[in-house]
């Protein structure tokens, strides 16, 4: 009895033993998400992160990355163990075939997946707790927070964790005992000893590949408006994905059986033996192909992205700010306007300051689409196919407009003088904005620094300006009537520069909205203003921009992995499969030499395929994702560019030393 009681947890540590080269890497996989799971929800519970600069922000994206990796943890290893399941049906079977009836196959399981759940969960809390304080240290670096001395333990993470996990290794064993419930022994060992045949050219499957790649790219490219992209971007990734998904499983045969029609091309030694290989196996080989180009997109498109927005935060937040203290206020007569520079240049002066380089102008921006030469209100009923047609006008007058730029502007009434302007627009020299029709008198490309930065690049905008006060109310009027309580008001900005440091700014600002906008009773004088500075936009900046960079490289190292295991087990795999094909070669007189180019020529081809996809696919995505960005206003393609450049070259050299590592497992098994 007691020798029964052990027999299949012995048998079941026996056979992970045995099939150590399978299971380890999926073992290591299974901790590796396990601890980074626990790192991420600890982080998000840790009452320290209070003491980083926008911690709100940060604990946010943190929680968020928890649901993506809990969702990730889901799918991979229920994507992995079916693998595994499947590389064992010649081992289930002859169990099968010995006595072991399926009540008892599935005790063995459940002592193998218990197994494998319970190193995972002791494993991954333990390396989850040792690095833990790392990674909450690494964030406070990242941001400037104080260093605590007190190690903190997240009874929520462990929570977390430990139902988690648990859960998925109960769903992995049931679906294992689904596997072999309704299979003979004879079905399993067919399974496992079948060739592939030569698949069917699936025609209609690979011209809808191409359809939605070609739907997804031409949105990548046709696409101007940022608000658009942003809206349409899981439109365009869906497409994408579909097409990448086709064009690997039915448009790799089709391409590989034009390749074999080429009868100059396919009747060479290394053309004929790895056309051959990659042609019989890419039907199971397509999905996992597909997948490491999908997760490799993933990676290169989140570390490029969130890489840019943390090392250009001194551009975005001059961009937000086109001097070093901003002052912002609704109401914009000219009375609130000269005392608003009075009170500021009081409380300047206390402090031993003055403001130089000032700047002040009205500005009133609102939405609108743009059809032809005209430029109607009404763009909160737009539809998603007009927001491609969305623009933000602002307005001001002449005089603002010179006083901002040091360019005088003479305009007669009912003409307009109109920056933002590129390619072909307004070529006619006319211009309707809700119904009333003004003549262009001139343009620009450009818009003007101030209205560039105070507006930022949330649209496409134009600046329109308009004679004088009078045509600016007017149209001021018009929106008011068209968007209701949703309606824009126009601002009174004014801007300065204090010089010194940072600090000194950052103090500065703080003290003018507590003068100005805090209360009377506590010594301000309640203006509806709203104050801004380039130091405290670079502090919100940090720690939001700051945190989704965090993300982005700890969900890439999640992705990364993911795709280091689908290529080990797609080497092993192939390995098993051609083992004896490549025994039969040997015995009909091929060299060892000859072997070993088809080898190469064939496993090269096949694990370049998906990093030659996901670098097309970032780089027809790359102006899709500047406009995206710009909703950030971040400015800066070149930087960008940069960052995305120097990401896929890192991933590349990454890539090919996992590949030359793992194709080591194949060449040991087919030799």
């Amino acid at each position: 009895m007691n020798n029964q009681m052990f027999f299949y947890p012995k048998l079941a540590a026996s056979n992970l033993r045995k099939n150590g080269r399978v299971y380890f890497p999926y073992l290591l996989t299974c901790v590796i998400t396990a601890a980074m799971y626990f790192i991420i929800c600890s982080l998000a519970d840790n009452p320290g992160i209070s003491q980083v600069i926008g911690g709100n922000s940060v604990r946010a994206a943190l929680n968020m990355a928890s649901g993506v990796v809990a969702l990730f943890a889901v799918i991979f290893l229920f994507y992995t163990n079916s693998f595994l399941m499947k590389q064992r049906r010649r081992e289930i079977a002859l169990y099968n075939i010995l006595g072991m009836e399926k009540r008892h196959l599935a005790r063995m399981l459940f002592w193998e997946t218990a197994g494998t759940g319970f190193l995972t969960l002791v494993l991954g809390l333990g390396f989850g707790m040792l690095f833990d304080k790392l990674m909450f240290l690494l964030i406070l670096r990242m941001f400037g927070g104080g260093v605590p001395l007190d190690f903190y333990l997240s009874g929520k993470a462990f929570r977390n964790t430990g139902v988690l996990f648990p859960v998925i290794f109960l769903f992995i064993f049931l679906n294992s005992v689904r596997l072999i419930q309704f299979k003979s022994p004879m079905e399993l060992l067919q399974e496992s000893r079948a060739g592939e045949r030569e698949p069917k050219t699936k025609w209609i499957t690979a011209l809808l590949g191409i359809i939605c790649l070609g739907v997804g790219y031409a949105m990548a490219v046709s696409i101007k408006n940022p608000v658009a992209a942003l809206a349409l971007f899981f439109v365009a990734v869906t497409f994408v994905i579909i097409g990448t998904y086709f064009i690997f499983t039915a448009g790799s045969i089709a391409f590989l059986k034009i390749l074999r029609s080429r009868k100059g091309y396919y009747y060479k030694a290394n053309h004929f033996i790895s056309v051959s290989g990659m042609l019989y196996r890419m039907r199971q080989n397509a999905v996992g192909l597909a997948n490491i180009c999908v997760l490799s997109t993933m990676v290169l498109v989140m570390v490029s992205s969130s890489l840019s927005l943390y090392m250009g935060i001194d551009d975005i937040a001059r961009a937000e700010n086109f001097r070093e203290i901003q002052l912002t206020s609704v109401d914009c007569s000219e009375e609130a306007g000269a005392r608003l520079r009075e009170l500021a240049g009081q409380i300047l002066a206390e402090e031993g300051l003055s403001p130089s380089e000032e700047t002040s102008y009205v500005l009133l921006g609102f939405s609108t689409l743009e059809r032809g030469n005209s430029l109607e209100a009404g763009a909160e009923d737009a539809s998603i196919l007009e927001m491609n047609a969305l623009r933000t006008l602002y307005v001001m007058t002449a005089e603002d407009y010179g006083r901002l730029t040091g360019d005088a502007v003479s305009l007669a009434e009912g003409e307009v003088y109109l920056a933002g302007v590129s390619g072909n627009a307004f070529r006619d020299g006319v211009l309707s904005v809700m119904g009333r029709e003004y003549h262009i008198r001139g343009t620009q490309k450009k818009l003007p620094g101030g209205v560039a930065r105070t507006a930022g690049s949330n649209t496409y905008s134009y600046l329109l300006v308009v004679d004088g006060k009078e045509e600016f109310e007017t149209l001021n009027r018009m929106q008011r009537e068209i968007y209701g309580e949703h309606a824009s008001a126009p601002e009174r900005i004014y801007g300065f520069q204090v010089g010194g440091s940072e600090e000194l700014q950052s103090r500065t600002a703080d003290l003018l909205y507590h003068r100005l906008a805090g209360k009377a009773e506590d010594g301000g004088a309640e203006l509806p203003v709203s104050v801004s500075s380039i130091a405290g936009s670079k502090e919100g900046s940090l720690g939001i921009f700051g945190g989704l960079f965090f993300i982005g490289v700890f969900l890439g190292l999640l992705f990364l992995m993911a795709t280091v295991l689908i290529i080990y087990y797609k080497q092993l795999s192939e390995g098993y499969d051609d083992a004896a094909r490549f025994s039969i070669m040997k015995k009909v007189g091929m060299s060892g030499r000859e072997i070993r180019r088809s080898i190469h020529s064939q496993v090269l081809t096949v694990f370049l395929l998906p990093l030659a996809g996901a670098g097309i696919h970032v780089a027809v995505a790359f102006p899709f994702l500047t406009r995206v960005l710009s909703l950030f206003n971040m400015q800066n393609v070149t930087l960008f560019a940069v960052c995305t450049a120097c990401t896929i070259a890192a991933f590349g050299l990454f890539y090919l030393v996992v590949y030359r590592l793992t194709a080591r497992v194949y060449y040991r098994i087919v030799r």
